[in-house]
């Protein structure tokens, strides 16, 4: 995606928002998702086996026990 695709994207997405952005804020925020775009595509080159997937080792700790409010 070109440059100019994110700016538009950015703009599109502040008005529907309502987020008041200037040219300046909707060129930072661009380059910030450019960047995180770039970063994306490199993981995904990134060859994974099953076992180097951690997600099913996850396990929440348990809510701690709340005290009885009358």
């Amino acid at each position: 995606m070109a440059e100019t695709d994110f700016s538009a994207y950015v703009k599109a997405s502040a008005a529907v928002l309502a987020l008041p952005l200037d040219d300046e804020q909707v060129q930072r925020v661009a380059q910030h998702l450019s960047n995180t775009a770039r970063l994306a595509r490199l993981l995904e080159e990134v060859e994974l086996a099953a076992h180097d997937e951690l997600a099913e080792i996850y396990s929440p700790l348990a809510f701690p026990p709340t005290p009885n409010v009358p």
